[in-house]
């Protein structure tokens, strides 16, 4: 749940002095908050009490932390800790959502995850961090469209690349496919709600009757094929990325 300064300020008064926000909490605060904080996250060091306040979750960080982050003078875990905290322990789905979102911010580079995920060796669900930090990519540019490129690389098609600007003959950018493979001009697109608006549907209309003319082929999935069926997304895809 999201908390304002004020709010912040008043719970830290009651924690321990090296208590710091991580987790989900860190990631809102520092900017690459794609996951859903049901309460405020909370790390301390190992050897201090837990404290029991309501709404609060507090985790006993294993490895130490030279210098938190403040951001409006609430101290935050550094950005590439809390990206990787989050890789190791939420499901693979969401994982790869934090890890293209903490790149998209700017708070850390690839080197630094890479080195973080070297730190956390032993650690629980360390593996999946460490699969999914190389594939870790900047220009996606929401949830969803992370997640739909994992499905396509776990169902072991090759990997995507995420906004890819289509350009007329003139060279003159025209529209950005989410996920798109340029070279076979196949392009992958996630349908969520804005998509319902009327503005909105006349420019895809335009938009997939030129890239249609152009050669593009694209296919587009919704929320249901993400979550429910993505074998179909798979199947779809294989059958198009067929030579």
């Amino acid at each position: 749940m999201p908390a304002d300064d004020e709010h912040l300020r008043a719970l830290f008064l009651r924690l321990p002095a090296e208590a710091m926000l991580g987790r989900e909490s860190a990631a809102q605060r520092l900017g690459f908050g794609v996951l859903r904080a049901h309460a405020i996250h909370v790390v301390v060091p190992p050897g201090v009490a837990r404290p029991r306040i309501p709404g609060i979750v507090v985790h006993h960080e294993v490895l130490p932390i030279v210098e938190p982050v403040l951001v409006g003078g609430i101290p935050c875990v550094p950005a590439a800790r809390c990206a990787v905290d989050l890789a190791r322990t939420v499901r693979r789905l969401d994982a790869l959502p934090v890890l293209d979102a903490v790149l998209r911010a700017g708070m850390c580079d690839i080197d630094d995850l890479l080195a973080e995920v070297v730190r956390h060796q032993g650690l629980r669900g360390v593996r999946q961090a460490r699969e999914l930090v190389p594939l870790a990519d900047g220009r996606a540019e929401c949830r969803q469209e992370s997640q739909l490129r994992l499905v396509l690389i776990d169902g072991k098609l090759p990997p995507p690349e995420p906004q890819v600007w289509v350009a007329d003959r003139y060279g003159v950018r025209l529209y950005r496919i989410d996920l798109g493979y340029r070279e076979r001009r196949i392009g992958v697109e996630y349908d969520g709600g804005t998509h319902l608006d009327r503005d909105r549907l006349r420019h895809d209309r335009e938009r997939s009757n030129w890239l249609a003319a152009n050669g593009w082929i694209m296919r587009h999935f919704t929320d249901r094929d993400l979550y429910r069926r993505p074998g179909y997304i798979v199947d779809t895809m294989r059958a198009v990325l067929r030579p």
